[in-house]
């Protein structure tokens, strides 16, 4: 959509609220959300009608996109995207003719704004259910594939030095064969960005089959993966490359995963210390 100058871009918080409810909504209606990102606190200026006719709807349609992203019509949203915009700040610098330089601004500005959103996705309840989970797991299969599999990595040696029982496989049938594997006390930890990723969902309902809980970890609070998941953490970005897996998001999903270790720790105690304990010793023998 084109660039208004009295657009200002809704806070990280709000924003992130309407990107992981986007799953929900369809055709007119994720056209309507689509328009509130984009217009920000501009929406002051904008009745009901006018976000309409940007959407190509109707204004009831407007009315009950406004509903399905939690709020009870337009008017509280305006007055939500009012408040929740941040003060107006200095102009960057002209970097238009330096890829670099926009690369790097645009790449923070999205980092900061996925970070700062996670505590509108991610409840302490949410965290602390999967952290209990995982504490009383037999064992632990972790899958995700793409730039999820670094979040996966990192997850893998963390619960690793927490003491628990972990395999990650990097092949995606020895993935399925692990989760489809696992006993009625596992956990599947599946990690994908949009929620859709067709082997990761499938090692997701294996595991399930199997008896098995399913910790998710995505963007998006509604897709396939959130419905097969018994417990679901939402942390996550706004795209910045169409087509592939957005750093901002990855980084909210890695923020997740320490704030979850760090749950850990306090759950299981003396033997996570222990373990930590090892943990730290190996790496100091490896140390130069």
């Amino acid at each position: 959509m084109e660039g208004h100058s009295d657009m200002t871009p809704l806070e990280s918080q709000l924003a992130a609220r309407i990107r992981a409810r986007l799953g929900d909504l369809r055709g007119a209606e994720a056209r309507v959300a689509e328009v509130v990102l984009d217009r920000g606190a501009g929406l002051v200026h904008l009745s009901v009608s006018d976000v309409a006719a940007l959407a190509g709807t109707a204004p009831s349609s407007v009315v009950r996109a406004c509903q399905r992203l939690g709020f009870r019509g337009y008017q509280e949203l305006k007055i939500a995207a009012a408040r929740h915009s941040p003060a107006a700040a200095p102009a960057p610098a002209d970097d238009t003719r330096d890829p670099a330089a926009r690369a790097l601004a645009d790449t923070l500005r999205a980092a900061r704004a996925a970070l700062d959103g996670i505590t509108a996705t991610l409840t302490a309840d949410d965290l602390r259910a999967a952290a209990e989970v995982l504490a009383g797991a037999g064992q632990v299969v972790l899958v995700g594939s793409g730039l999820s599999g670094a979040v996966v990595l990192d997850l893998a040696y963390r619960l690793r030095a927490l003491g628990l029982r972990v395999d990650a496989p990097a092949d995606p049938l020895t993935a399925q064969l692990a989760a489809a594997q696992l006993p009625p006390d596992g956990v599947c930890f599946a990690v994908s960005h949009g929620g859709a990723t067709p082997l990761v969902i499938d090692a997701a309902r294996r595991a399930r089959a199997a008896g098995a809980a399913v910790v998710a970890l995505t963007s998006y609070a509604r897709s396939p993966l959130t419905e097969t998941a018994t417990h679901t953490l939402v942390a996550g970005g706004q795209d910045l490359v169409f087509g592939l897996e957005t750093t901002a998001s990855r980084l909210a999903h890695l923020a997740a995963v320490d704030a979850l270790a760090q749950t850990l720790l306090a759950l299981r105690g003396r033997p996570a210390e222990q373990a930590l304990g090892l943990s730290a010793d190996i790496t100091a023998d490896h140390t130069y």
